[in-house]
């Protein structure tokens, strides 16, 4: 029997070695590893010794050889195979332990663009290849994480067959995930942007969530080696373990709480934004966004953009709340947080803009994320917003961004006073957001609307204008924007048009 071992994480390599030369393997090996081995005690032979030919271009070849190959790829069960490996002098290789140069490591540091390609890894993934392809006599190990077990299998007597195919499983998704992971970050360095035909995502598994978005759903967190930033970069300070839901309604909540310069907050549910408020004080913009819908932020998801403290804390711990998140946490906020032991508290430092990925059946919608806020603030009407109006009017169309669709959001003030989300019908959120405003008893009169579609009916307009809303800021492009200006001029309102429309599905 023999093993051919090259590997880059040696840690927990001892235990498979004792196992391994306890069972008489010969071990075959290349540089670093080979030295590894040896300085243990073993007897170790080189890859040189096997080909015939040395280790050339500084080690970018070594093992791609015909000894090497022929040796894992023969097949015991194919005469002709047998009779050629014998006539060539290849001897069988039944246990291949290999992993990669450390790229994904490699591209945090800051390394030139030639020193960087050193590190995609040419002979191992060829080494991983060609052993799990020959899985019903080849044993392939690529993660040290498996050392352990395989060392105890080799010890019994061997691996089963099926184990060696859920190793070569294994063997075929690191492959897949290095060449993905080399793919996306040269595309982002060259800054090529045109769509390849064929391609890859990278995503590593971080863990196992007790569930999907319902109980009977299995679940599971990945991460982009690509993307350092995000929800699912974060620090979990305190709590029960974040669950897929979480998850979602976390990232919704601090994307939108980072479009805000001034002390924001926002409260999540249901994936939708039911409170958001700006305010002198991240307490004051708390109380102002809690307030504007307290049903619905009872046992929500709450965003902060800045330094959560101890006042804000005292304030957070008087209601039922999922998950608190913020930049930072002081250590009197923490320590007066830690008595609501199942709280999340979530400390995030940032996203970056990606790409976003749907699921449909049979395939995949990709798209840009949705980045922009406007093209233009082209006032459409004959009165002219307030500059109070106009502050609001921004104020609601960066909520409305990451509203469901169809979308409305009524404000003033820099606080949300009502949010409608999800109805198959525009007039239908707007009629829901009004009932809700004037059932928690807010004052619409002053207030401005957002819709993140164009109004197709001057409708919402006569609506809007019956309930005091005196502005609205909507993309515009209806076949009747003429009709809905009109009425917007009856109403001696104003009303922008932004040219972006914000679909949210």
């Amino acid at each position: 029997m023999r093993a051919l071992i090259s590997v880059y994480y040696k840690e927990g390599l001892e235990k498979l070695l004792q196992a391994i030369y306890e069972k008489g393997f010969e071990v075959i090996s290349t540089g670093g590893t080979a030295k590894f081995i040896q300085s243990l005690g073993y007897k170790v032979k080189l890859v040189e010794e096997l080909t015939g030919f040395p280790e050339i271009l500084d080690g970018r070849v070594k093992t791609l050889h015909p000894a090497v190959h022929g040796g894992i790829l023969y097949r015991d069960w194919v005469e002709k195979d047998k009779e050629e490996i014998k006539s060539l002098g290849i001897q069988p290789i039944d246990l291949v332990v290999v992993n990669l140069y450390p790229f994904e490591e490699k591209l945090k540091e800051d390394l030139t663009e030639q020193e960087l390609m050193e590190f995609i890894d040419i002979g191992g993934p060829t080494l991983i290849r060609a052993s799990a392809k020959n899985f019903y006599r080849v044993a392939v190990v690529v993660d040290p994480e498996d050392y352990g077990w395989v060392a105890e299998r080799i010890k019994e007597g061997g691996l089963t067959l099926e184990e060696r195919k859920a190793l070569a499983v294994k063997a075929f998704s690191l492959t897949a995930y290095y060449d993905a992971l080399i793919s996306k970050a040269l595309a982002n360095m060259f800054e090529v942007q045109t769509e390849v035909t064929y391609s890859a995502i990278p995503i590593r598994l971080a863990s196992q969530l007790r569930y999907g978005e319902n109980p009977h759903q299995k679940g599971w967190l990945y991460l982009n080696p690509l993307e350092e930033l995000g929800i699912a970069r974060s620090k979990v300070l305190q709590g029960k373990e974040m669950s897929f839901n979480n998850y979602l309604d976390s990232d919704s909540a601090l994307r939108l709480v980072s479009e805000f310069s001034k002390p924001a907050c926002v409260i999540v549910k249901h994936n939708n934004p039911c409170g958001v408020a700006l305010g002198n004080s991240l307490l004051e913009a708390y109380e102002r966004a809690f307030s504007s819908d307290p049903e619905s932020s009872f046992g929500g998801i709450v965003a902060f953009n800045d330094k959560v403290d101890k006042d804000l804390a005292q304030g957070l711990t008087e209601v039922f709340l999922e998950v608190v998140i913020a930049p930072e946490f002081s250590e009197e906020a923490l320590e007066v947080l830690s008595k609501k032991k199942n709280l999340r508290l979530i400390q995030v430092f940032g996203f970056s803009h990606s790409f976003d990925i749907k699921k449909i059946s049979g395939g995949f919608l990709l798209q840009e994320e949705d980045s922009l806020d406007y093209e233009r603030f082209e006032v459409v009407s004959e009165r002219e917003p307030t500059e109070t109006e106009k502050e609001d009017m921004l104020f609601a169309w960066k909520v409305c961004k990451y509203v469901k669709s169809n979308a409305v959001v009524i404000a003033k003030e820099g606080m949300t006073l009502a949010i409608g989300s999800g109805n198959t019908s525009r007039v239908d959120s707007l009629r829901c957001a009004i009932a809700k405003a004037q059932r928690f008893g807010f004052e619409l009169r002053g207030s401005v609307l957002a819709s993140e579609a164009f109004l197709p009916f001057r409708d919402s307009v006569d609506i809007a204008h019956s309930a005091g809303i005196t502005a609205i800021i909507q993309p515009g492009g209806s076949i009747r924007d003429k009709e809905v200006i009109e009425a917007v001029n009856q109403h001696s309102m104003a009303m922008v048009f932004t040219g972006t429309r914000h679909f949210r599905h």
